[in-house]
């Protein structure tokens, strides 16, 4: 069986993948930081791993990742403060992409968010400024590893209904398509649609919610 390790397993993202992923025969594992989420990831289907990524070493997070096909990062500081922005956004990121290389890990999917680069033009007073860098810098990284990576560039994330279609690449000078964001239940689809195929490695894909089923969409079709 397919084991896939989840990175902030208690994201609203990560609790409606971890199901998914069951159900497509993955032995997935949660990792979280507050034990007393243990019980919500194991009613989605994971097993609960509790660990501090901002505080965790190489050989905690080696551990971890020891015998994983995949890892999935979903953590985020969920903003407000920066030092915490960049050090979950960041530092621990980068620290996970090592420990999943260290540990031969083949796959590693990034949950970053649309139009996501090193060349954001946030300006450095702006509140956005530190997560904006940190995750430019967190892809750039992952792209320079030796992991078969691919980065998800959702839109905005919502609690809408998953509809299971989305739009791939949208053209962001369309006001409409620049508007609209991302259900969090189809970025979960996305994460297990892009494990599901190989040929979206080495590759960055943004996306709104949209017209074209989610597997359909992410192969490029």
């Amino acid at each position: 069986m397919t084991r896939t390790v989840i990175i902030g397993g208690h994201g609203k993202v990560a609790l409606l993948a971890a199901p998914l992923l069951a159900e497509a025969s993955h032995d997935v594992v949660s990792i979280i930081r507050n034990p007393d989420h243990a019980e919500d990831v194991r009613a989605a289907g994971a097993e609960p791993l509790v660990l501090d990524i901002e505080k965790a070493d190489q050989e905690e997070l080696l551990h971890a990742l020891r015998d994983a096909d995949n890892v999935v990062f979903s953590a985020g500081a969920g903003g407000g403060d920066a030092q915490r922005t960049r050090a979950v956004d960041h530092d621990a990121a980068v620290a996970s992409m090592r420990a999943a290389e260290a540990a031969g890990v083949r796959r590693y999917v990034m949950v970053s968010y649309l139009g996501a680069s090193l060349h954001h033009d946030v300006p450095e007073d702006d509140p956005f400024y530190t997560y904006a860098q940190a995750k430019a810098e967190a892809d750039e990284a992952l792209r320079d590893s030796g992991l078969a990576w691919t980065i998800l560039g959702p839109g905005a994330l919502t609690d809408e209904e998953p509809s299971g279609r989305i739009t791939v690449d949208p053209d962001l000078s369309d006001s409409d398509a620049s508007q609209r964001g991302a259900s969090r239940g189809n970025v979960a689809r996305a994460i297990v649609a892009v494990l599901n195929e190989p040929g979206t490695v080495g590759r960055k894909i943004d996306f709104v919610d949209g017209d074209v089923p989610v597997a359909e969409a992410v192969r490029g079709d």
